[in-house]
């Protein structure tokens, strides 16, 4: 969360002519409510299994940057089914700095506490042995939107050449 997964994914569709796919829009469009809504309505396990179902569908998409939340890859069935097809990137950023870009959006289920950003690094140090399996890990911090996107393209094709 907060560190560009949603904007440099649409860029990087663009710059490529890939399909974007954001895999929390996706349930939101279907469930009829936002996340917010599935988490206080149905709970998080709800929502973390509608990931599940989601990822299952996209083995099958090819041409499509996938933008997920960020505790997709927490579940080890979805990581292992993404980096089957996929290259799997991880954008991230220090806590201070996600928290300087999300502390004004209401949609932060995860986030309504008293302390957001002991919540952010309490949530990285669970996430983060996951987000360390990605294939590519990028820093967002000291770099524009654009710049993130053209190291991700980059990336990408360093992996189709077998480099």
């Amino acid at each position: 969360m907060g560190t560009g997964k949603s904007s440099v994914g649409r860029l990087v569709a663009d710059l490529m002519h890939f399909t974007f796919l954001d895999t929390d829009d996706v349930i939101v469009a279907r469930a009829g409510k936002s996340i917010a809504d599935i988490f206080a309505q149905e709970g998080e396990a709800v929502f973390r299994e509608k990931e599940r179902q989601l990822v299952e569908e996209l083995a099958r998409r090819t041409r499509t940057v996938i933008s997920t939340g960020g505790g997709l890859p927490v579940n080890p069935e979805n990581l292992a089914s993404l980096k089957t097809h996929a290259l799997v990137i991880c954008l991230w950023a220090a806590p201070e700095r996600i928290w300087e870009r999300v502390r004004s959006q209401s949609h932060r289920p995860l986030l309504q506490e008293a302390d957001p950003i002991q919540r952010i690094k309490e949530l990285l140090a669970v996430r983060e042995p996951f987000y360390r399996q990605a294939d590519v890990l990028v820093n967002t911090e000291m770099r524009s939107m654009r710049e993130v996107a053209h190291q991700v393209i980059h990336q990408y094709r360093l992996a189709r050449s077998g480099r």
